[in-house]
């Protein structure tokens, strides 16, 4: 586990705990900066992990496989991570803001 982790997940706990104690004493500012600090923690986590993918990534040997030089394979596979992660982050905004949009909905009904 590397910085970005353990820092990643102190906030998701951290965010965890704020968010209870918001909603268990109807405050609903602390519950929201709590839901805002476990998605923090849980962006800091797939940065520490994709950073640590990345870094093993560049450590491995493509020596067996011809089609593509080592080089050039290692590029493409570090590209698909940098994807993987991005779309992930951006599906998860997503997810965020649709989920927003439906309190607020609910809310003006």
């Amino acid at each position: 586990m590397n910085k970005s982790e353990a820092s990643g997940k102190f906030d998701e706990i951290k965010g965890k705990m704020k968010q209870g104690v918001g909603e268990a004493i109807g405050d609903d500012s602390m519950a929201n900066s709590g839901a805002m600090d476990q998605v923090k923690g849980n962006a800091k986590e797939a940065w520490g992990r994709a950073k640590d993918a990345a870094n093993s990534a560049g450590h491995t040997s493509y020596e067996n496989d011809r089609t593509y030089p080592a080089d050039e394979r290692m590029r493409e596979d570090k590209h698909n991570l940098r994807d993987k992660v991005t779309s992930m982050a951006k599906d998860a905004k997503e997810a965020v803001t649709d989920r927003a949009d439906d309190f607020k909905r609910k809310r003006s009904a």
